[in-house]
């Protein structure tokens, strides 16, 4: 059963099976984490007790199914939800939600009703051990609650990992008790554009924000219970600015800079020094205390090159050290942090350009440049989380027209991302192997508040969860599918974007955006990566 059930995993039998309020709910100690959340979830709902016990619900062990997988059969007597693991349990649970009305996903009751589900065996599970998306809260902050509701969202699409991107030139949102200015001067910026850079609009407007500590533990720990891990994101060495405005001698000029106030990728990165190497250790030192995944993004992206070309100290490191290039002091800055995450039984996760310098031993790569890099980073013996801006940046505009909120880069239809595949053709066996799974973006510098977040999130992460779940290619079956899940969406508030068009308030007049084409996407594309070679 996918996000959105689909015939392929899915055989009817005659009849149904109705909840009452004598229906009751067993499970498995080793499965019981699902069945708490089944109760959590449908009780307020439907006013149901489900009590424990035997002869309604069950959740059982069983042999043969891999850690996500279920297995769900509904008979007219009773229901029964198989697994070898507790998330299988869990996404088994979610399907059975998905089978009842769409009134099963209010938070209270909206009257007296029937509630049964069909007749039915599924067999299901994912096509990919990774299914994420990435939400960044460096550019416009996302409270608290608002990313706990998203990671409601996440779990009920079956997606599995939230990366949590979560500093930047224009925010930096993570507590670090050792160095305090970090939020207290990086948290914040003094105003933010009104669209896209070009027209040279800002709001005039101080916008800011961080997670505590505590705050972190309890978002790893509600995700954890849905089945979702966060990967934190500390970018680095470039999308550094709010980290340097806080601590001046972290970068390369010797004089104070403010939190970066316009969006792009900005010159200012971090020197490599062995005092700044030692303050992003302690940084280092405090997210493993926080985030418990076995992955930790260190960034690497779009790391400009001119103040370490024109820094007497970094080309005396690259004379020292014998290196070619400033590209290569980068993968040497770089390794020090992916060795360090490595002898800490954790494992680095940096992005595509870092393959510009050589990548770094025992590096995952985050590859958005496209096929190339996907497929240039297997054949080089490295796991990938696939992540083409082309095809996954959920920032992209939805259609043509100036209707669009803030329209950026090439229309990413709801069509394309349904059938995005995330492996290259022409990789082996082997290769395709060392593709972990996929993950869709949400990069927020034009989504200013948790509102435009579900309008550009939703139906286009429905349509990348079923992607990366099953494969299912029926463009038009899932459209009709849809039409039942977008009331799922409505009674869980969701703002998503209608298949006519944004309605009067979801458009955006006062912020201009820069539409592309495709094919003037696809031309960056090949320049970016023209270098790189297999």
């Amino acid at each position: 059963m996918t996000t959105i059930p689909a015939p392929s995993r899915l055989t009817t039998a005659p009849g149904q099976f109705a909840f009452t309020s004598a229906t009751t709910l067993t499970a498995d100690p080793a499965l019981a984490r699902a069945a708490v959340w089944l109760r959590d979830s449908l009780t307020p709902a439907t006013g149901l007790p489900l009590p424990e016990g035997p002869g309604g619900i069950e959740f059982r062990l069983a042999d043969g199914l891999g850690p996500e997988e279920y297995r769900l059969t509904t008979t007219p007597a009773s229901v029964l939800i198989e697994a070898t693991a507790a998330a299988g349990a869990f996404y088994g649970a979610q399907t059975l939600r998905q089978l009842l009305d769409p009134a099963a996903f209010r938070a209270g009751r909206t009257g007296d009703r029937v509630w049964s589900v069909p007749a039915v065996t599924i067999t299901d599970g994912p096509r990919y051990g990774w299914r994420g998306c990435l939400i960044d809260v460096a550019r416009h902050f996302l409270p608290k609650n608002d990313l706990l509701r998203y990671i409601d969202l996440l779990a009920a699409h079956k997606l599995n990992v939230l990366h949590l991107h979560l500093t930047d030139d224009q925010g930096w949102r993570l507590e670090i008790r050792k160095y305090p200015k970090l939020t207290e001067v990086g948290a914040w910026r003094r105003e933010s554009p009104l669209g896209a850079k070009r027209h040279r609009r800002f709001d005039g407007r101080p916008h800011g924000g961080f997670y505590s500590q505590d705050d972190i533990r309890e978002i790893v720990a509600y995700a954890a219970d849905r089945f979702v891990t966060v990967v934190p994101e500390v970018d680095l060495p470039g999308h550094t600015q709010a980290a340097i405005a806080a601590y001046p001698e972290l970068g390369n000029l010797g004089t104070a800079l403010e939190v970066r106030t316009e969006w792009g990728v900005g010159e200012n990165v971090l020197n490599v020094s062995d005092e700044t190497i030692a303050f992003f250790t302690d940084v280092l030192d405090e997210v493993l205390e926080l985030f418990p995944s076995q992955y930790v993004c260190v960034g690497g992206d779009e790391v400009p090159k001119t103040q370490w070309n024109e820094s007497l100290p970094a080309k005396e490191r690259i004379r020292e050290l014998g290196l070619r290039d400033a590209d290569e002091l980068q993968t040497w800055l770089m390794r020090h942090f992916t060795d360090y995450l490595l002898a800490r039984g954790r494992r680095p996760l940096g992005w595509d350009e870092l393959m510009e310098g050589g990548l770094p031993d025992g590096l995952t790569v985050g590859a958005w440049r496209g096929d190339t890099c996907t497929a240039l980073a297997a054949r080089a013996g490295h796991d990938v989380v696939v992540s083409p801006f082309a095809e996954t940046y959920l920032d992209f505009r939805q259609a043509e027209g100036e209707q669009e909120p803030v329209p950026i880069g090439s229309v990413t239809s709801l069509s394309a991302v349904h059938a995005f595949d995330p492996v290259p053709a022409g990789l082996t066996e082997e290769e395709r192997g060392r593709i972990l799974g996929a993950q869709a973006a949400l990069w927020t510098e034009h989504i200013d508040s948790p509102r435009l977040l579900d309008y550009m999130a939703f139906p286009r992460l429905a349509a990348f969860a079923e992607a990366v779940w099953s494969g299912e290619r029926d463009f038009e079956d899932f459209l009709v599918r849809l039409a039942v899940h977008e009331k799922r969406l409505d009674a869980l508030g969701v703002e998503y974007r209608p298949a006519a068009g944004p309605y009067p308030w979801q458009r955006r007049p006062d912020a201009p955006g820069h539409p592309r084409t495709r094919a003037e996407i696809d031309g960056k594309l090949a320049a970016w990566t023209a270098t790189l070679r297999s």
